[in-house]
């Protein structure tokens, strides 16, 4: 039960954070969902180093990667919003944009991985 709670608080502070980047205004009528791209980014870069300090160190708390991995990033990235707005972008005819989305989505955020994992300020 420990693991819920320590889930759903990292899961709060990661929506949170979420919410709060949604509300930055951007320039009106701009049709590319910039701020989920940032979101994913971000997540896939936090993610990435969270794992690679845990596997490359016996001192870090399972608790703790549990909180930050699945809590926190859990709750902040967003791709089930990336999947809604890529299939609002086809609907609405913008089927280029909706590619360029997709495939900055998804290839930054695997190399935001790598970052991540390649972060050495805990070395």
């Amino acid at each position: 039960m420990i693991e819920c709670i320590i889930v759903g608080t990292g899961g709060f502070i990661g929506a949170v954070c979420r919410y709060l980047i949604g509300m930055i205004p951007l320039k009106e009528g701009c049709a590319f969902p910039i701020k989920t791209l940032m979101i994913n980014i971000i997540g896939s870069f936090i993610i990435g180093m969270v794992v690679s300090l845990a596997m490359k160190t016996d001192f870090v708390d399972p608790g703790i990667v549990l909180f930050l991995k699945v809590g926190i990033c859990g709750g902040f990235t967003t791709f089930s919003s990336f999947a809604l707005e890529t299939a609002d972008l086809v609907k609405d005819g913008k089927i280029h944009l909706a590619i360029v989305y997709i495939i900055l989505s998804v290839t930054l955020g695997v190399l935001a991985v790598f970052a991540g994992q390649g972060f050495t300020i805990f070395k």
